[in-house]
């Protein structure tokens, strides 16, 4: 009996090793879905929201932006040619599955130029973040879309590592998009060349609902991030969050954000379910 129970308890500890895919191959499924188009980091969903009496007796946050189905966090509006950089720095999150939710869940937490009163290009560059079965992974990425995102390969990614992310446009169609892993000294770094034109006329700070497979990913909650350092480059000097559009995610006509900024910061709180 003894030799039995051994024997089983071996046969299910590797069907188990044999169903956990290991690191190499959660990267390798990684990006197969980025080659395939299946990720897309897209311009602002603008939603039309309908203020309760509640929000306005209140006067929240909420009655004092716009909202969006995707989009969450704080956006600059200029002129054409008037951004040339965005940078800031969080700390990467835990996330978890919203209340009564199961499955995979994501989100995505970038600095960008361009996406909302300009949607024909964005040179933006993020992290992912994702809990499935209980596992949190995470993903370094860039993007210039409307091409799809690419991964970062040679950066670690963990829950508490402090994050800068910035972006450069070095021309209407070239530029950098660089993320720095303070916690453990690595640095990334992508450059573009021959892209699709930015218009220059917004710089942001987002957490996103991304898109893949040609929809919105289930939402995961990401408790708050926190933009801190921010600033944007400009042709004539450097641009605090300070009078920037909030914006707010609404999906199914239930607000699930609350953002704020304050000073160099931007804060992004996920208030859903």
């Amino acid at each position: 009996m003894i030799f039995g129970a051994a024997l089983l308890t071996q046969v299910l500890l590797a069907t188990a090793a044999f169903a956990i895919p290991t690191s190499k191959e959660r990267l390798a499924q990684r990006v197969a879905r980025r080659a395939s188009g299946a990720h897309l980091t897209t311009p602002k969903q603008v939603v039309e929201h309908v203020f309760t009496d509640a929000e306005a007796a209140q006067g929240t946050n909420a009655t004092h932006a716009e909202f969006s189905s995707n989009w969450s966090g704080a956006v600059l509006v200029a002129g054409a040619n008037t951004f040339k950089s965005v940078t800031g720095t969080f700390t990467i999150p835990t996330p978890r599955e919203p209340s009564g939710g199961s499955g995979t869940h994501s989100a995505s937490a970038w600095v960008g130029i361009d996406g909302d009163t300009c949607g024909s290009a964005i040179l933006q560059t993020g992290i992912d973040f994702t809990i499935s079965g209980g596992r949190s992974s995470f993903d370094a990425w860039f993007e210039w879309f409307p091409d799809f995102a690419h991964d970062f390969s040679g950066i670690s990614l963990s829950p508490g590592n402090s994050i800068t992310v910035s972006v450069t446009a070095t021309s209407l169609t070239g530029g950098t998009a660089t993320i720095v892993n303070h916690s453990t000294g690595q640095t990334v770094s992508h450059s573009f060349s021959g892209q699709p034109a930015l218009c220059q006329e917004n710089a942001e700070w987002i957490v996103e609902d991304f898109s893949e497979g040609g929809g919105l990913v289930p939402l995961a909650n990401w408790g708050t991030v926190t933009f801190t350092g921010v600033s944007a480059g400009t042709s004539s000097g450097t641009a605090s969050p300070a009078g920037a559009t909030i914006i707010n995610m609404e999906q199914n006509g239930r607000v699930l954000t609350s953002v704020s900024t304050s000073g160099s910061q931007v804060s992004v709180q996920y208030t859903g379910p």
